[in-house]
């Protein structure tokens, strides 16, 4: 293991290490990444049809098939030629059906080829599309969410992967005049189309005719935000925020341009970062994606770690709650380490702050295994911004670094209260919001930035090119009675390393009370410090001794390090009931919505803060 004071990192370069800083009135900062955005193509299409031209028989997206037992098998390949051939003949039946911006097409599925092949169909003659996030149909009770997007887009065709999964939420929210396209199975209460039928169109001129048609303004897609106190929003994409946004990232992350990209992948196409930033990447530089049909849950881990012994990435993404399972196998798994770090040129994640000892364990296994740290990358970024905006600019990351901005795109620093907002200018960032002028309008300030409603803070203000580091959401900032302001990103950031490897996110609480206390979101790993197995109630675990004891350990440890009641966590519990997806409380990357929590746990928060929580741990002396 590399103990030297400076450790070897796997060689990578930055394509971003320098900016600008322009100083205004009012302690406003204007920020922007050394260097020229290179021109982008006007749309996506013209990357696919040039790497389908260069390299026609590579391979664009692959999945394993499905099999007997609920099993996957072999991997079922589909190549950049193939993927044209697919999407002129979808494309061509599309146009039939005269879809476009007021007629859009709605995708309720997972991941899949099929979902690939329809949504590049939908890119290649300009029909704007919206991935769905599969939860709204398949775990929700109340299907609101999904009625809000179909009210709010108006689709002209409805695609779903299969009948028996999909058919209560499209019986329940689905108007009856518009058509059902089903990869598998049939409705027996409306009629529906087999995609194999889009598939055997022959294309026409139409279709090349309608794909020079598109341009930098058409809308590529809707992403609907998580929607926490409010229903989603849904955001434009449109070709140049794509565009612009992967050829930023290009420029940011040179290793994408040095050989093409492998990709295995989990993460939802409903999502920004999995929809845009991971497929994009892959088709702007003639990259491979595999889908992972694993998650970072105790059931599904086992197979995208089966996965990654089987193909080795050459960047590799996935959110916190992933990279600590993959941080625990690692230790163990000789061939899992021996694929996974085989080639591997960068580690990514988002979504959460990644607690330092989990990045600390994948570094001690790389040095083990490899002789070298991989980087593992991160920055800020989100649906309204393509998502790339800040990415760090070396190898010395800690938890909680940002980076700079990516080219061409400038940030503005503004003061507010005790925190500073970033908001975001540049030809990556929406249009607005789909049919909700007041909502875009109130997103923009008078000088166009977005308003992003994160705090950041610099590592040192006199070295900026050292970058940013995240100082929580503005909006989840509160104050006890005593009118001490309570800074909530650092305190769970240090609440999550405080409790690792045993706690997912920590909720703060204390609005207008006298102390802060904290619900805690625990991690799989905690079934396992109590030696009970996955049918123990989880009220049984936590009630377990060496849970117990050990969040007592973790809340006094806490108090000792506190300078004062805004960063002494007074009273915490561990949550036995899981984040509702109904209810705003979790996305499908499994990232925690605070207000929402909040919102929703109202009455166990007043519990917590009067002592009548079941559970709850104090600091003792």
């Amino acid at each position: 293991m590399n103990t030297s004071a400076s450790p070897r990192y796997r060689p990578m370069r930055f394509g971003v290490t320098e900016v600008d800083v322009r100083h205004a009135p009012g302690g406003v900062q204007y920020v922007r990444g050394v260097g020229e955005l290179a021109p982008p193509p006007d749309r996506m299409t013209d990357r696919l049809l040039h790497w389908a031209s260069v390299a026609p028989d590579r391979t664009l997206f692959a999945r394993r098939e499905a099999s007997a037992g609920g099993e996957r098998g072999d991997w079922q390949h589909i190549s950049y030629a193939q993927a044209i051939h697919w999407a002129q003949r979808i494309g061509q039946a599309l146009l039939a059906r005269g879809l476009g911006p007021e007629r859009p097409v709605v995708i309720l599925s997972e991941n899949s080829l099929e979902h690939a092949m329809l949504a590049l169909a939908c890119v290649y003659v300009g029909v704007p599309y919206c991935p769905v996030s599969p939860a709204y149909s398949l775990i929700s009770q109340d299907f609101e969410k999904l009625r809000h997007i179909l009210d709010l887009l108006q689709p002209g065709l409805v695609f779903a992967s299969d009948a028996q999964r999909y058919g209560k939420a499209i019986h329940a929210t689905v108007a009856a005049d518009v058509e059902v396209v089903l990869h598998e199975g049939v409705l027996s209460e409306r009629p529906t189309t087999p995609l194999a039928t889009l598939m055997a169109t022959p294309a026409t001129a139409a279709v090349d005719a309608a794909m020079r048609a598109t341009g930098p303004d058409t809308v590529v897609k809707f992403l609907f935000t998580s929607g926490s106190t409010k229903l989603p929003k849904g955001v434009i994409n449109t070709q140049r925020m794509w565009c612009a946004n992967q050829q930023q990232m290009c420029q940011s992350m040179p290793l994408l341009t040095e050989e093409p990209p492998v990709l295995v992948d989990w993460l939802p196409w409903n999502h920004t970062f999995g929809g845009n930033h991971n497929v994009g990447l892959t088709i702007y530089n003639g990259g491979t994606l595999y889908i992972d049909d694993g998650k970072p849950t105790p059931a599904l881990m086992g197979e995208t770690l089966r996965n990654l012994r089987e193909v080795a990435p050459t960047i590799y993404f996935n959110v916190p709650t992933g990279f600590e399972a993959i941080s625990n196998a690692l230790q163990t798994d000789d061939a899992l380490r021996r694929n996974l770090l085989s080639r591997v040129r960068m580690f990514f994640y988002s979504g959460a702050a990644l607690a330092q000892p989990i990045w600390d364990r994948l570094h001690a296994a790389q040095e083990r295994e490899v002789g070298e740290r991989i980087v593992m990358g991160t920055g800020l970024g989100m649906t309204e911004s393509g998502p790339f905006a800040v990415f760090v600019p070396n190898h010395h990351v800690r938890a909680g670094d940002l980076g700079l901005p990516t080219v061409g795109m400038t940030l503005k620093l503004v003061p507010m209260g005790d925190k500073t907002e970033v908001r975001y200018h540049g030809p990556n960032i929406t249009p607005g919001y789909w049919r909700s002028p007041q909502e875009t309008a109130d997103a923009f300030d008078e000088e166009g930035f977005f308003c992003t409603g994160d705090a950041v803070q610099w590592i040192d203000s006199s070295r900026p090119a050292l970058g940013l580091k995240f100082d929580g959401r503005i909006a989840e900032d509160f104050k006890l009675a005593t009118g001490t302001f309570v800074s909530v990103g650092p305190l769970r950031a240090k609440i999550i390393a405080a409790a690792a490897p045993y706690v997912q996110d920590a909720v703060i609480t204390g609005l207008n009370l006298n102390e802060v206390g904290a619900m805690l979101f625990p991690t799989p790993a905690l079934r396992q410090l109590a030696a009970l197995d996955a049918s123990a109630p989880m009220a049984e675990v936590v009630a377990s001794a060496p849970v117990q004891a050990h969040f007592q350990g973790v809340i006094n440890r806490l108090a000792a390090q506190a300078t004062g009641s805004a960063n002494r966590v007074a009273r915490a519990i561990v949550l036995t009931e899981p984040p509702s997806i109904d209810k705003g409380e979790v996305t499908d990357k499994g990232s925690i919505n605070q207000r929402a929590v909040l919102k929703h746990r109202d009455v166990l928060v007043q519990a917590l803060h009067v002592g009548q929580a079941e559970h709850t741990w104090l600091p003792q002396a």
